[in-house]
């Protein structure tokens, strides 16, 4: 599954919550948080100041 900026982070977890460490290092505290889980990547981006791009790149491409 490849993840888009429209990707909501809860899908993300819930298919790789491995991958939660890339939302902790933009100051995404709050995973547990049901609306966190129902917000898109690129919502988290706004709202944490982070590059949509960049963090979509790290998600992807993780092993």
């Amino acid at each position: 599954m490849e993840f888009t900026k429209d990707s909501l982070i809860g899908d993300v977890l819930e298919e790789r919550p491995e991958l939660a460490r890339f939302f902790f290092e933009i100051g995404m505290h709050c995973l547990g948080c049901p609306a966190s889980r129902s917000e898109t990547i690129e919502e988290a981006c706004q709202v944490h100041g982070a590059d949509v791009e960049e963090l979509l790149e790290k998600l992807n491409s993780a092993v």
